[in-house]
C-alpha cells in the first residue's frame, strides 16, 4: 500500500526527549528538543559555528561504540562514539584512526561514492567530508543548538547528496557539500508520530534514480526521482525499521524491531515478511559476494539467509553485546560493529553432516 503525505516545512513537533535507535541503537538515549527555531536550521549554513574539538587519539577507538561501516573501494571506514573514525585496509583484520576528524560528536553514518570521497554524519547535525578515503576529514556542516541529530546519508553522486535524521529533518546538496539547505519531505498523517525519525536512506534497485528511506512506525519512505520527490509506504508491521538493503537481484529487504525483516521485489508496492527465528531488533545487513545475507542486531542477534532473504537462521553470540552493523570481511568472515567496538563472525554457518556421516 502507497500513500502521499502533506508537505512538511522543518517543524519539530512535541514529541519530547526521544529514542533515536540508529544513533543509539545500544548505548543510552538521545534527546531531542522540541524548541528549537526555525531560523536555526533553515538555509545554508548554521547560524553560529561551535569551536571545533579533534577527534583523540586512542588504542580504545575499535573497542567502544561504532555505528556506520562504508566501503571505500577496498578499505572500510567505521563511525561512532566520540567522533571515532578508524579504517581498514585488510578487510577488518586490522585497524587504524583516521589522521585527522573535526568533531568529538557521536558520528552515526558514512558514505562513499568512490575509493577517495566520503560524507559523514552524527549528532549536533555534524557532517563531515573526506577527499583521500577516510584519512582526514573536514567539516562541512554543524549546528549543535539544533539538537538535530543526523542519522544517515546518502549521495547519487559526487555532487548531489542527502543527509537525514530525527523528527524528518533532511538536508541536501547539490555541489558535493559545499553548501546544504533544509528541504520539506512528506509526511504522513499518523496516528502516534507527526514526523517519523529518517532512519537509514539507500539506494533503490535500479542504483540510478530509486531511493529509500527506512523509518518509523511500519514507513517506508520511496522516491523514483533520485529524492526529488517522496512518497510514504506503509509496511505490514507497525513497529519501526532501523535499516534496510537491496540484494543483488533487486529484492529490497527491510530490517526492523522485534527480529522483523520484510522482502519486496515490486519496489515496496507489496512486503511479505521473511523468517527469521530471532526476535530481537536488527540495525544493520549486507550481503556477501557470495550471495548469502547477514544481518545483526541486539542480544548478539547474527542471522544468515542463504534464499536471497526468503528465510534466516539466527544464532546467539556469547557475549550478547548489541550489535549496529556488519561488513564482509577476510578469510571467510564477516566484521561485526556495535556497543563494544569492532569483533569477527563466521561468514556462514557450519554446514550440517550428511544424514548417517
Amino acid at each position: 500500500m502507497c500513500l502521499t503525505g502533506k508537505i512538511m516545512q522543518g517543524k519539530k513537533t512535541n514529541r519530547g526527549r526521544a529514542s533515536l535507535l540508529p544513533a543509539i541503537l545500544f548505548t543510552a538515549a538521545l534527546t531531542a528538543s522540541p524548541a528549537v527555531q526555525a531560523e536555526n536550521i533553515m538555509g545554508q549554513n548554521p547560524p553560529e559555528k561551535a569551536p571545533i574539538e579533534y577527534a583523540l587519539p586512542t588504542e580504545l577507538a575499535t573497542e567502544t561504540l561504532l555505528l556506520g561501516v562504508a566501503k571505500a573501494g577496498d578499505r572500510l571506514v567505521a563511525v561512532g562514539n566520540w567522533g571515532h573514525i578508524v579504517l581498514s585496509d585488510d578487510k577488518g583484520l586490522t585497524w587504524r584512526q583516521a589522521q585527522k576528524v573535526p568533531t568529538r560528536t557521536t558520528l552515526t553514518s558514512v558514505y562513499f561514492t568512490d575509493d577517495k570521497h566520503g560524507w559523514a554524519v552524527g549528532h549536533d547535525t555534524i557532517i563531515l567530508h573526506t577527499q583521500d578515503g577516510g584519512e582526514t576529514w573536514e567539516m562541512q556542516y554543524s549546528d549543535p543548538p539544533a539538537e538535530t541529530p543526523l542519522l544517515t546519508v546518502w549521495f547519487a553522486n559526487s555532487e548531489h547528496g542527502i543527509a537525514a535524521g530525527s523528527f524528518s529533518f533532511m538536508l541536501e546538496t547539490f555541489d558535493g557539500g559545499k553548501t546544504w539547505e533544509n528541504r520539506p519531505v512528506l509526511e504522513e498523517e499518523l496516528e502516534e508520530f507527526e514526523e517519523p525519525h529518517l532512519n537509514m536512506i539507500f539506494w533503490g534497485p535500479d542504483r540510478q534514480t530509486q531511493v529509500l528511506i527506512a523509518s518509523e512506525a511500519g514507513n517506508f519512505f520511496r522516491s523514483s526521482d533520485a529524492g526529488k520527490t517522496w512518497e510514504i509506504l506503509n509496511l505490514p508491521y507497525r513497529g519501526s525499521f532501523w535499516s534496510g538493503m537491496v540484494t543483488k537481484t533487486g529484492r529490497i529487504l527491510a530490517l526492523g524491531m522485534r527480529g522483523h525483516i520484510f522482502r519486496s521485489d515490486d519496489f515496496g508496492n507489496t512486503w511479505e515478511q521473511s523468517a527469521t527465528g530471532a526476535d530481537q531488533s536488527y540495525g544493520g545487513g549486507v550481503q556477501l559476494s557470495d550471495g548469502v545475507i547477514v544481518a545483526v542486531g541486539l542480544a548478539g542477534t547474527v542471522s544468515y539467509s542463504s534464499d536471497n532473504g526468503e528465510s534466516f537462521t539466527t544464532v546467539i553470540r556469547p557475549s550478547r553485546t548489541g550489535l549496529t552493523n556488519v561488513a564482509e570481511g577476510a578469510n571467510d568472515q564477516v566484521v561485526l560493529f556495535g556497543d563494544q567496538g569492532i569483533a569477527l563472525q563466521p561468514a556462514h554457518l557450519p554446514k550440517e553432516p550428511p544424514p548417517g556421516s
